[in-house]
């Protein structure tokens, strides 16, 4: 009998139909674990599934029998990989899933930004059609993207799917991978060239070491075109706090945002004091939940595990010992 602990179902909707496993298991659910309740809840689990719970060394450590973490989303950097290399357990993530779903957020945010929905919408909401006297008015500008440039820091698969959007939409598709970076060949512009060229940019890149706060002062100050930003990637890739002055002063033409360093933001974030603005949009980590692509993270999620269980790794992030020596 395997023990399973899920940390943070209610990181799922309510609707999402999870199936029964194709073995003898118990399974503990939360919809939500805090951090000083991981330890303890995982101290005897075999199996244990996050979205976002992090999962420290120490809790790694503490849970004699786990062999497998599942994440139940593609980013990581929750888990403490080197403890589980080091405790041999594996870690597992969901690859491919959002390839739809995400782009389609990424271009909802662009298209709203580039023609001032949320301007106008709050301009109607306020009368300003009554008041104009005409049939339209011009509050707001109102900029197509045929023609512009798209700049894309990070071509793997997501970034690929939003330039392909964007092809269709007749932009112009530049590739950046992240400052430093010389050894991409010809497909990629150097990323100081895309950060001035682009009249929107999009973040598809992980949180790592070399890619924190990828943004900041100094790189707004580069962005020549006033571009919209959008970043549907992680938190932390962009510095809050340069956002904010950068988008107070006129530096960027807007901003749409999924992600946030501290998710929920408290309220004297950045990007929360950012929202009296029509041409900023934040949006609550929701770009990867189509209702298609909840179906497809949860089959692959517990397909990851029942191959585990019967031997087989699939996903994975670290793998410790053989399976089938454990299980």
């Amino acid at each position: 009998m395997k023990k399973i602990v899920f940390l943070d179902r209610g990181t799922f909707p309510a609707t999402a139909q999870f199936r029964p496993f194709h073995f003898e298991h118990e399974l503990s659910v939360f919809d939500r674990t805090s951090p000083d309740e991981v330890a303890q809840r995982i101290a005897d689990a075999d199996i244990v599934i996050t979205n976002k719970v992090v999962i420290s060394a120490e809790a790694i450590e503490g849970a004699k029998k786990l062999k497998l973490i599942a994440v139940a989303a593609t980013g990581f950097n929750n888990i403490d990989i080197a403890a589980c290399e080091a405790n041999g357990v594996t870690v597992t993530n969901i690859r491919g899933y959002a390839i739809q779903t995400l782009p389609e957020h990424v271009f909802a945010l662009i298209l709203a930004l580039r023609r001032n929905i949320v301007g106008y919408r709050r301009s109607v909401a306020d009368g300003g059609w009554q008041r104009s006297g005409q049939f339209c008015y011009f509050d707001y500008p109102i900029n197509n993207l045929a023609g512009s440039t798209l700049g894309i820091i990070g071509s793997g698969a997501l970034g690929r799917a939003v330039a392909r959007l964007g092809e269709a939409f007749g932009m112009n598709v530049l590739y950046a991978m992240h400052k430093g970076r010389t050894d991409m060949g010809s497909l990629y512009t150097p990323f100081e060239d895309v950060l001035a060229r682009s009249d929107v940019l999009t973040l598809h890149l992980p949180l790592t070491p070399q890619t924190r706060n990828l943004i900041g002062a100094a790189e707004f100050s580069l962005m020549k075109r006033r571009p919209v930003l959008i970043n549907t990637a992680r938190g932390g890739l962009v510095d809050e706090l340069a956002l904010h002055n950068a988008l107070r002063a006129g530096e960027i033409a807007g901003a749409g945002f999924d992600v946030a360093i501290t998710e929920p933001p408290t309220p004297d974030n950045p990007l929360i004091r950012l929202l009296d603005l029509p041409n900023f949009i934040l949006t609550p980590h929701v770009a990867w939940a189509g209702a298609e692509a909840i179906d497809v993270l949860i089959s692959q999620l517990q397909d990851n595990i029942d191959l585990f269980v019967k031997g087989e790794i699939r996903n994975a992030v670290t793998a410790g010992r053989n399976p089938s020596t454990k299980m």
